[in-house]
């Protein structure tokens, strides 16, 4: 085996085992999500995704944006939504084998869910982070569990396929703009040329004007969208709060379909992987060379391509369409690969706090960045950072949380978001303080 951590590990106080290599993998996953919040949360969120030279394109900031577009652009994400996967099964078959039967887990679990939901409304109505994960998470896992009793090959095989309509799609959208594309330049050209158009050919040429103007239409929107998202980031409180408001009743919208469903897909390929032993290092270190290897090569190369193809700026379809969540996927399983390589390692010992304390650290990384960092009630750097500048921010932020999280389990058993999501799950208050010395990080092989 690539590590020796497979079943040894603490116990939470509601007597949950724990599983050192998921918690390595937790915690450098809810570390590596600040890279790609942090533009979202210190400038406008639709130029993150939309005009990302409006956040800087000094030479710096082309090259910190180029490597997280390949290195970490979603891949934080998926990788905790495999471990979601993964948790699933081992909290289910857990109650189970407390004889709840089959509708007694589904109910079980149901409650645990709802309050995730709960929490994730709280974090983006209350602490005002509209890219909130937690709420899609947690409708997103009982979709996945209603599979949860199927081989691991049905698990793969259903995420895959699920996974796979992304490609198809983006496949099919690439096409018919190269299609279009070409009617329109062969019909203008004999129009310019004198010649007369079918009936056919002249409703063709009008259609495609017209989605030519709802696309100019869209930029316009889109334009406005990120003047009116600077001025709230730069207004009043009460503005910054309103703005906020705003962003989570579009997010709960249309979007929510989508981040659920590639949730969902995720979490049953992680599920599959457990069920494989591969997520928590039960394969030969071979194995796990391979995984890094296929991983970074194919998915980091696909990744690359689309990333320059999206740097020429000229609106036209690119590679990225079709592959986005493929590579997104390989990439994620080329990162997992090499934690696990890791996982016995002196670097990788810290992220075991880390993961322990996710879900805390996941709401402080919150409170640093949109409470006090950039809004107008904090310091107000909303806008002021470019690319480079928020990845170093990332970078400085993650090492004060990952040395806060280890020393805070030097006295407490459990982080105190962790703390009060559990408690509600079980009725009951959860014993927070550390009553022995007994090291934290259990011995890794």
């Amino acid at each position: 085996m690539a590590t020796d951590v497979i079943a040894g590990g603490a116990v939470e106080p509601d007597g949950a085992p724990r599983i050192p290599v998921l918690d390595i993998a937790r915690g450098v996953a809810i570390l590596g999500i600040l890279f790609m919040n942090v533009n979202d949360m210190g400038a406008s969120m639709t130029a993150s995704g939309a005009e990302v030279r409006h956040l800087g394109w000094t030479w710096l900031d082309r090259a910190a944006w180029l490597l997280r577009n390949v290195l970490a652009d979603g891949t934080a994400r998926c990788l905790l939504e495999m471990l979601f996967g993964a948790g699933m099964l081992i909290l289910t078959d857990r109650m189970a084998c407390m004889a709840e039967g089959r509708w007694g887990v589904l109910k079980r679990y149901g409650w645990r869910n709802l309050v995730l939901w709960l929490f994730g409304m709280a974090h983006m109505f209350l602490l005002l982070w509209p890219g909130d994960i937690l709420h899609t998470y947690a409708v997103a896992a009982m979709v996945a569990c209603a599979f949860r009793g199927l081989a691991a090959r049905w698990l793969l095989t259903i995420g895959l396929l699920l996974t796979a309509l992304n490609a198809v799609g983006g496949t099919v959208g690439i096409v018919y703009t190269h299609a279009s594309e070409t009617q329109r330049i062969e019909l203008t050209g004999k129009l310019a040329a004198g010649q007369t158009l079918t009936k056919a050919q002249t409703t063709m040429l009008a259609d495609i004007r017209k989605r030519a103007a709802q696309r100019a239409r869209n930029k316009a929107e889109m334009q406005a969208k990120i003047v009116a998202e600077d001025a709230y980031g730069r207004g009043t409180p009460w503005q910054w709060v309103r703005g906020q408001w705003a962003m989570n009743r579009e997010r709960l919208g249309a979007m929510e379909i989508g981040a659920i469903w590639e949730a969902a897909s995720v979490m049953l390929i992680g599920a599959a992987l457990f069920k494989l032993g591969i997520l928590q290092g039960g394969r030969s270190r071979r194995f796990y060379w391979g995984m890094t290897a296929t991983g970074w090569l194919i998915g980091g190369g696909l990744r690359l391509a689309a990333t320059l193809a999206m740097m020429r700026f000229d609106g036209q379809p690119h590679i990225g369409w079709a592959t986005y969540e493929g590579a997104r996927i390989l990439m994620t399983l080329g990162h997992l690969g090499a934690i696990n390589l890791l996982a016995g390692s002196a670097l990788m010992r810290p992220f075991v706090a880390a993961g322990r304390t996710a879900l805390t650290l996941y709401v402080c990384q919150t409170i640093i960045m949109s409470w006090l960092l950039f809004p107008p009630f904090g310091l107000g750097l909303y806008g002021q950072f470019g690319w480079a500048a928020l990845m170093a921010l990332s970078v400085a932020v993650d090492l004060l949380l990952l040395v806060a999280a280890n020393l805070y389990l030097r006295r407490f058993r459990i982080a105190p978001v962790e703390w009060a999501w559990r408690s509600i799950v079980e009725g009951r208050r959860l014993p927070f303080r550390r009553v022995s010395a007994k090291p934290i990080v259990p011995a890794l092989a």
